[in-house]
């Protein structure tokens, strides 16, 4: 059973200015291990990080780190929820996370299932 889907979009090059001009924001929504990849990567990630909290119904209060975008088996992304993020989805009955990321042409997109 779908529990809520979220998708998101952001464009690459807005994105890459804001990090430029706001340093400590890479801290504050990324994990080390996410922290330095290439722009394009992590603005796909942030889009998937928004995806996630409107998969949940967006409720105040979750971290960004608390979504954790990282590579499974062959390459294929996949998400790590720990904190706050874990706690919202458990309490409704998130089992298994299914999540699509892709950019091109400037603009970063993610997609989340939520599944029961």
């Amino acid at each position: 059973m779908i529990v809520g889907i979220g998708v998101d979009v952001v464009d690459v090059a807005r994105f890459e200015v804001t990090l430029t001009r706001t340093p400590a924001l890479r801290t504050r929504l990324f994990t080390p291990a996410e922290s330095g990849l290439a722009t394009e990567s992590l603005a796909a990630r942030f889009a998937a990080k928004e995806a996630v909290a409107k998969a949940l119904g967006a409720p105040p209060g979750l971290p960004y780190r608390d979504a954790e975008v990282v590579r499974g088996e062959h390459g294929r992304p996949e998400l790590r929820v720990t904190g706050r993020v874990a706690d919202v989805a458990r309490e409704l009955g998130v089992a298994r996370w299914h999540v699509s990321l892709t950019h091109d042409g400037g603009v970063a997109i993610a997609y989340v299932i939520a599944e029961g």
